[in-house]
């Protein structure tokens, strides 16, 4: 199986899933109060903002390409920490808004309705689902590095499979449980950009080591669990480049033999977040 299948896939079902939320209650929202002719308005706003992230890939894929090994190296670290950072701002926003997301949408949208501005409409489901196809290209841009088919297949999947949930979701959305969805999958998110920012970290340490800087002991091997090469030179599954190694290699930053840099980083990142997390959901259980 394809190293980047799985993790493209989840990457991009939970960018996806989160952009088909919002546009949803949105939907539900001029359907219920009779505004359901302002929908072109807002799907309007979805297919530009899909528009426009397919061609961000693009640019993003075409500097890519014309990078030598060198830059290529920063590169890839560049993104990672970039869609890590990303992902950071998400669970901050989501921890935040989960318990009023609903009511700030249905807000707005009527704001602009009031007002006249029908491509307020438009914007807002622009904003939303381009903010996540961003996340989306940054993920599976290093993603895309390692294994390019595997990722565009597994991307495919994910987004026919949100459109799917997408109808689904217009027949049930009043009893959708979001403060739960949003809990869940900041948990999620928290996995995805640890693993990203150690990936990042660990991109920048071989770049100063083709560069001929040392980083001294944060620049040296951690620990080393890889199995041995089989004889025949095939990975044993467990090795980071085997066949379930590679998977979790790309869904959450596993490595065999990490430099200390990567660890400290992955491990800080998971304390950092993890703990302003629970914090912040037994406060916001508490009002």
């Amino acid at each position: 199986m394809s190293s980047s299948l799985v993790p493209s896939f989840l990457l991009t079902f939970r960018e996806g899933l989160e952009a088909t939320l919002i546009v949803v209650i949105a939907a539900s929202y001029l359907n219920r109060t009779g505004k359901r002719k302002l929908n072109t308005f807002l799907y309007s706003g979805v297919i530009a903002a899909v528009g426009a992230s397919l061609l961000l890939g693009l640019g993003i894929s075409m500097v890519y390409g014309g990078l030598e090994d060198a830059f290529a190296g920063v590169f890839d670290g560049v993104a990672a920490l970039t869609a890590a950072g990303v992902l950071t701002y998400t669970i901050v926003w989501m921890t935040r808004h989960a318990q009023t997301i609903r009511s700030e949408l249905e807000h707005k949208l009527e704001s602009s309705i009031t007002a006249g501005q029908l491509l307020g409409v438009a914007s807002l489901s622009f904003v939303a689902v381009f903010r996540e196809g961003v996340e989306t290209v940054l993920f599976l841009t290093t993603l895309a590095v390692i294994d390019f088919s595997g990722t565009l297949v597994g991307a495919l999947i994910a987004s026919l499979t949100a459109i799917a949930v997408a109808v689904l979701l217009m027949k049930g959305i009043r009893r959708l449980n979001i403060n739960r969805f949003f809990e869940v999958t900041s948990i999620l998110l928290i996995v995805f950009a640890a693993g990203l920012t150690g990936y990042g970290v660990h991109e920048f340490v071989e770049a100063e080591g083709r560069s001929g800087m040392e980083l001294g002991i944060l620049g040296q091997q951690a620990f080393n669990i890889n199995p041995p090469v089989n004889p025949d030179g095939t990975y044993p599954p467990l090795h980071d480049k085997g066949a379930i190694g590679s998977v979790l290699a790309t869904l959450v930053g596993y490595a065999g033999n990490p430099d200390w840099l990567r660890v400290i980083a992955y491990l800080a990142y998971w304390v950092v977040l993890g703990t302003y997390l629970v914090l912040t959901n037994r406060m916001m259980k508490r009002q």
